[in-house]
């Protein structure tokens, strides 16, 4: 198997498994934010929101679902077509889930979770230094001359 092909199915499951959660999580925060009585265990305490810029967890909710999801989801399509910038895309999903982590852990102590999806996200930038040959050794590397 070839650098780019496993790098290409590694970005189509680490993509779609942090779109599907992310479109999953986002929901229970925006479904926890508007009822109360819904609330999951996925939803964290409110008080997590103190000196942040939220009153709730429905913007956070919007915001992992549409921002984080809908790029992984993205980028599962341009991946899975293989469209020419799919290494570009699998870059700019794996510094939004790392973004994401970095700016949740700001307001919200450690958890597995975040530990996950930052796992997922340094997986993410692994594979597109994969894709670019990036990790090849040199003597093995298309463009080395002897």
């Amino acid at each position: 198997m070839t650098e780019q092909r496993f790098a290409r199915l590694g970005l189509l499951v680490t993509t779609l498994v942090v779109a599907l959660t992310a479109f999953a999580g986002g929901a229970a925060l925006i479904v926890g934010s508007l009822d109360a009585s819904l609330a999951t265990v996925l939803s964290p305490a409110a008080a997590y929101l103190e000196g942040s810029p939220f009153d709730s967890y429905l913007v956070p909710g919007i915001i992992l679902a549409v921002v984080l999801g809908g790029v992984h989801l993205a980028t599962f399509v341009l991946v899975f077509r293989r469209h020419d910038r799919w290494i570009l895309a699998g870059a700019v999903a794996a510094f939004d889930a790392l973004i994401w982590i970095f700016v949740q852990m700001v307001f919200i102590p450690f958890s597995f979770l975040q530990a996950f999806y930052f796992a997922l996200g340094l997986a993410e930038v692994g594979l597109v230094m994969l894709a670019l040959g990036v990790l090849i050794p040199v003597k093995h590397h298309p463009l080395h001359r002897v």
